[in-house]
């Protein structure tokens, strides 16, 4: 559990503090306001031009197939969802639970109350949409589990990420590095949230396809149900179109896994994130550096020309 600390109240935090206490207020307005908010703000994001070029570069690589036109309409549909980002979080945050569950439809749950009665902990694998929070706290209203956690530098949003979340499941928040209390709280037969689709570097990762290209994948997943004696258990969120909120969707366990083949394993995670993805892909936060690492001899995907 966080705690508060009166360092938090320092003069040079009272910024922040003013920037949480706006956006509390944001979270308050009517859900269909805040996604015309979005559609306003999102044309300034362009201004950040290394995170909309990471966002071009990685929808140019993963949908060679679209005319110029199409990829242009699923970058700003991206940058639609990063504005819109800011305010499903702040619903994420701040919103009553009750009212959380007027914006979502569920289903699967059937899967989690399995895991439960078998006693049997669970990866609940998720990628990064822009709505990852959002999934996240309907879902704590369905079971209690623990979370992968990274520290954020900014300490007021830090401490305001870790209270938040454990506002909506109660769990402990697991650093990304504490790999040997991940483990034991699967063994105990703990949920563990988790989303394996960042580029952290060749040595802890394999290079698998994922949209064709050839991506440095964590190949933890596998090795993480195998020491937990863990089941993994998929979960997506979509926002549904014209204000009619989301729907979430708790996917069977997968069969079979780990099967022994760490690739052919890491490779299924890649596929199964590619179907989702597919289902609205406007909504997946490509504005990261998902390709960063590249196969040797191989040149940077991101190098801008100046």
């Amino acid at each position: 559990m966080s705690h508060f600390s009166r360092s938090l109240l320092a003069p040079r935090h009272w910024p922040s503090w003013m920037g949480a206490g706006i956006w509390y207020l944001l979270a308050q307005l009517p859900y269909r306001f805040q996604i015309v908010l979005a559609r306003l703000i999102s044309p300034l994001l362009k201004r950040n031009k290394k995170r909309l070029h990471m966002a071009q570069v990685n929808i140019d690589l993963c949908f060679p197939h679209l005319s110029e036109a199409e990829r242009q309409k699923l970058l700003d549909e991206t940058l639609f969802s990063t504005a819109m980002a800011i305010f499903e979080t702040g619903i994420a945050w701040f919103w009553s639970k009750k009212r959380l569950r007027r914006l979502f439809t569920i289903s699967g749950v059937e899967h989690l109350e399995a895991a439960k009665r078998d006693g049997q902990g669970a990866l609940l694998l998720s990628m990064h949409f822009t709505h990852l929070d959002l999934g996240s706290a309907m879902l704590g209203q369905h079971t209690d589990y623990d979370g992968m956690y990274r520290p954020h530098k900014n300490p007021v949003y830090d401490y305001l990420q870790k209270t938040r979340r454990e506002a909506y499941c109660p769990g402990i928040t697991i650093p990304r590095d504490n790999v040997r209390l991940m483990i034991s709280r699967l063994r105990q037969g703990r949920m563990v949230w988790y989303a394996p689709d960042r580029d952290l570097g060749a040595r802890m990762s394999l290079f698998v396809p994922f949209f064709g290209v050839q991506t440095a994948t964590v190949s933890a997943t596998s090795k993480f149900a195998q020491m937990g004696r863990a089941k993994v258990i998929p979960f997506t969120q979509r926002r549904l179109d014209n204000g009619k909120g989301y729907d979430l969707v708790i996917h069977p366990p997968f069969d079979d896994f780990p099967s022994g083949n760490e690739y052919q394993d890491t490779l299924r995670v890649n596929q199964f994130m590619e179907r989702e993805i597919l289902k609205c892909p406007g909504q997946y936060f490509w504005a990261q550096p998902r390709f960063k690492t590249r196969p040797e001899g191989e040149p940077p995907l991101y190098r801008r020309r100046k």
